[in-house]
């Protein structure tokens, strides 16, 4: 599973991707976070841009975004243009929490771990607040 990690994330991704692997998930699953210049994104890429080429690319978004405003806003996005098969989003409720708190850490861990092992569970699903 790849994950697309949105350009607010980036130290954020590192923590997380950092605990994945201590924990030995590695070496189980094919988990793989990548940025925005890895899949050619330009950071101010809106919203509309970058869900489309998660999709696209089979990617779930993982991001601290909330934004509700707007055409191309994420909500918007996904409420227009969603299927029941679509990669849902996975949003981290806290990210400064993330940073800081090694229990809230392992609960996102755990949530991701289990979101990649039955993602065809998660289909549709279109936002995923973890943990």
């Amino acid at each position: 599973m790849i994950f697309l990690i949105d350009h607010n994330l980036k130290g954020h991704a590192l923590v997380l991707f950092g605990a994945i692997a201590s924990q030995g998930w590695l070496n189980v699953l094919p988990i793989q976070f990548v940025n925005f210049a890895e899949v050619d994104l330009a950071i101010d890429s809106n919203d509309r841009v970058v869900w489309r080429l998660a999709q696209e690319k089979q990617m779930i978004l993982l991001t601290a975004n909330r934004s509700m405003k707007g055409r191309d806003s994420l909500e918007q996005v996904m409420r227009e243009e969603s299927t029941s098969n679509s990669l849902p989003v996975v949003t981290i409720a806290n990210a400064d929490r993330l940073l800081n708190d090694i229990d809230y850490r392992g609960r996102c861990v755990e949530s991701l771990i289990e979101i990649t092992l039955d993602i065809d569970s998660y289909r549709g699903a279109r936002r995923i607040f973890i943990p």
